[in-house]
């Protein structure tokens, strides 16, 4: 649910942008408001799904996304529907660390782990091609309130199977303790500074609107810090990134996310507003990407199994910025020439980045630390895809003012913005390479595997 639903949105943006009357500036803020709620509550909800029970958190997560979603489908106004995504956002940040978290303490660390990480990743990718073709479908033949109506029956029919089929567990502690200061501190320190990035262009650099936003938001995360080295119960432990290997995925998490999420939101408004492709069209058109990840989430899981993470991991980013900088050379050429190899490509990378990425920030994690460790994962990705859709945007935006201040054409201006935007977008990709084999370290990961390995006999 939460990865067809990022997927459907992008592909009917323009259509929601028309239709609620959504300035360009604005526009981004369906996204971003779902993905920083998302990000900036990810690691409460982690934590939660240890202390009250996976399953629990995990079901009232779902009661609220699918409850947004329908908030989401009735809206009338921009505003309505952005403040209806940043609380499904909410709903997601409670599900996923939860849902995560349930799986790695359903199997051992190791081979089997992988295995069903594995799963995990494919069954992503599957949301993301379902995604893409609801998004098209259902935005030409029903409207763009149906890319949401539809979670509504599938969360209902979730949460009446969740009881019968998931396991409860948690962690049995005598006290239950929280960080909602921490919490706080660093949503709204994030939120503030993805404002100010996105409102820059309109409002200036030198403003001191935007001075006083991101000082604001400067101060808020120095907040966030203090707070986790004095608190009983840090959101996030500063002994957690004690492991380079975590730190390294983390790292390369976020880069994924802010190379790949922004890639579809400028490709997307690229094949829309520049190449002229309805919503079916553009849906259509992300299969090469989709159903590629798809295809070789299973050849991801054997490398992974069988040689090392690291190397995997490393490789995949490198695809991924080489198909970012490749569809970077698109111009206004057509789908099959400009544009099919780059979406194969950027397929291939994420079905080789995705599951080593999960792999490496969970290894040598223990029970007690599952939430919260995969909170933090998907805390870096999707802040990571807030961040990079913020600067993605204003990249555009300013280039576009630029070329149009030289006589360009409103297409050509757009073309050369979103072209800017996916050179940005691949730089990103191409540094997560660069982290990848700095601070990911194979050692730590064989020991991992090693010692679950040891302890899984007794455990089982």
């Amino acid at each position: 649910m939460t990865i067809a639903d990022l997927a459907i949105v992008n592909v009917a943006l323009p259509t929601i942008g028309r239709k609620l009357h959504f300035s360009e500036s604005n526009l981004q803020w369906v996204v971003t408001a779902y993905a920083l709620t998302f990000g900036g509550i990810l690691l409460l909800g982690g934590r939660a799904a240890d202390l009250l029970g996976r399953r629990r958190i995990f079901t009232i997560g779902l009661g609220v996304f699918t409850a947004a979603s329908l908030g989401c489908a009735l809206s009338r106004s921009e505003w309505t529907l952005i403040t209806m995504r940043g609380i499904q956002g909410v709903g997601a940040a409670i599900i996923l660390p939860a849902a995560l978290s349930i799986v790695m303490n359903m199997f051992h660390e190791g081979p089997e782990r992988n295995k069903a990480l594995g799963v995990w990743g494919a069954v992503g990718a599957t949301g993301a091609t379902f995604g893409v073709l609801a998004g098209g479908i259902l935005t030409r033949y029903a409207g763009w309130e149906y890319i949401f109506f539809l979670n509504v029956p599938i969360g209902v029919v979730a949460l009446a199977l969740t009881r019968r089929i998931v396991p409860e567990s948690r962690l049995e502690t005598a006290r239950r303790r929280y960080d909602p200061i921490g919490a706080l501190t660093v949503t709204g320190g994030l939120l503030l500074l993805v404002y100010a990035i996105s409102q820059a262009p309109n409002v200036g650099w030198e403003t001191a609107r935007t001075i006083a936003l991101l000082a604001l938001a400067a101060a808020l995360l120095v907040a966030f810090v203090v707070v986790e080295t004095r608190v009983e119960a840090p959101l996030l432990p500063p002994t957690l990134f004690r492991s380079r290997t975590l730190t390294g995925a983390n790292t390369v998490s976020f880069l994924l996310g802010g190379s790949f999420f922004a890639f579809i939101f400028v490709a997307t408004l690229y094949m829309q507003q520049v190449l002229g492709y309805s919503a079916i069209q553009t849906g259509l058109a992300w299969l090469a990407t989709s159903v590629t990840s798809v295809a070789f989430a299973g050849v991801s899981q054997a490398l992974v199994t069988r040689r090392s993470p690291k190397l995997v991991m490393a490789a995949g980013m490198a695809l991924i910025g080489i198909g970012l900088l490749w569809a970077a050379q698109a111009g206004q050429g057509h789908y099959w020439s400009s544009l099919l190899g780059p979406f194969f490509v950027t397929g291939l990378g994420t079905a080789f980045a995705f599951i080593p990425v999960s792999i490496a920030a969970l290894a040598g994690i223990q029970e007690h630390e599952a939430g919260l460790a995969s909170g933090l994962l998907n805390t870096t990705q999707q802040l990571g895809g807030a961040l990079g859709v913020a600067v993605a945007s204003t990249v555009t935006a300013a280039h576009l003012k630029t070329l149009a201040r030289l006589g360009a054409t409103p297409r050509d201006a757009l073309s050369g913005g979103l072209q800017w935007a996916l050179w940005v977008c691949g730089a990103t990709a191409l540094a997560a390479v660069l982290a990848t084999l700095l601070l990911v370290r194979s050692d730590e990961l064989a020991q991992a595997v090693e010692a679950a390995a040891a302890t899984a006999p007794s455990a089982a």
